[in-house]
């Protein structure tokens, strides 16, 4: 027990150097060893990981003409099955593809909140100077910021699944430009990776934080999507394709 606290307290220390020293342009070459430091922590949370496709250019590594996501889908269909936290099988593909972004496979051990930028700054803003408990939060590009929390569950009896209008598949991403609640069958992008336009996905709070409950979060987070919701209401933008709700 010794020996493993010490060495998460060593791969927390090396996150906390990553964070405090990465490259204002996301273009700049990640250290290589801090970026497999970075993935193996996530692991180690137990969070399951995988290849994802990378960015060339403006374009995806995928060579798919006019791919609709580039450098933010995996690399494989079989993406639910090859998702691991294996750390040998995550070394060998960061050696092998350097270039590569991951995914995390959600609805296992951990779902993602998933809100526009500007709500989810304020959002956690609220949550911390309330004391609550927030896990790891990510910025994704210049526009998301994610929220992990820890998943609903897997129950054997599919009976006791409870889905609602929040939950978020790749296929339905368009149809939820405010709040989204990656469970299962779904993923995000995970930090340390890089997008097209040097932007990046980085974590504003590291995988050492527990995973809390999602609803203690939800609440806040939809207030706050109402809020910018209204905001861009207000400044006369398509606020329909912007954020959930526009009414409590």
């Amino acid at each position: 027990m010794g020996a493993d606290s010490g060495r998460f307290r060593g791969t927390e220390s090396r996150i906390s150097q990553w964070l405090r020293r990465r490259p204002k342009s996301s273009g700049a070459e990640t250290d290589d060893s801090a970026r497999v430091g970075m993935l193996l922590a996530v692991a180690d949370a137990g969070m399951p990981i995988a290849p994802a496709a990378h960015p060339v250019g403006y374009r995806c590594s995928c060579e798919r003409i006019g791919c609709p996501t580039p450098a933010r889908h995996p690399v494989s269909f079989a993406w639910q099955t090859q998702s691991t936290t294996d750390r040998a099988q995550i070394e060998r593909w960061a050696a092998g593809q350097p270039q590569a972004n991951f995914i995390t496979a959600t609805g296992m051990i951990h779902d993602v909140l998933d809100v526009p930028l500007t709500a989810g700054l304020g959002a956690l803003e609220r949550l911390l100077d309330a004391g609550i408990d927030v896990g790891p939060v990510a910025q994704s590009g210049d526009d998301r910021m994610l929220f992990f929390t820890a998943t609903r569950g897997t129950p054997e009896d599919e009976d006791e699944w409870w889905p609602c209008e929040l939950d978020c598949h790749p296929e339905t991403m368009d149809a939820h430009p405010g709040l989204r609640w990656h469970c299962r069958g779904s993923y995000v992008l995970l930090p340390p990776a890089r997008l097209p336009g040097e932007l990046d996905v980085h974590w504003v709070r590291g995988p050492e934080h527990e995973l809390p409950d999602p609803l203690t979060l939800l609440e806040t987070l939809t207030d706050a999507c109402a809020r910018y919701a209204g905001s861009a209401e207000q400044s006369e933008l398509d606020h329909d394709a912007i954020a959930w709700p526009l009414s409590r």
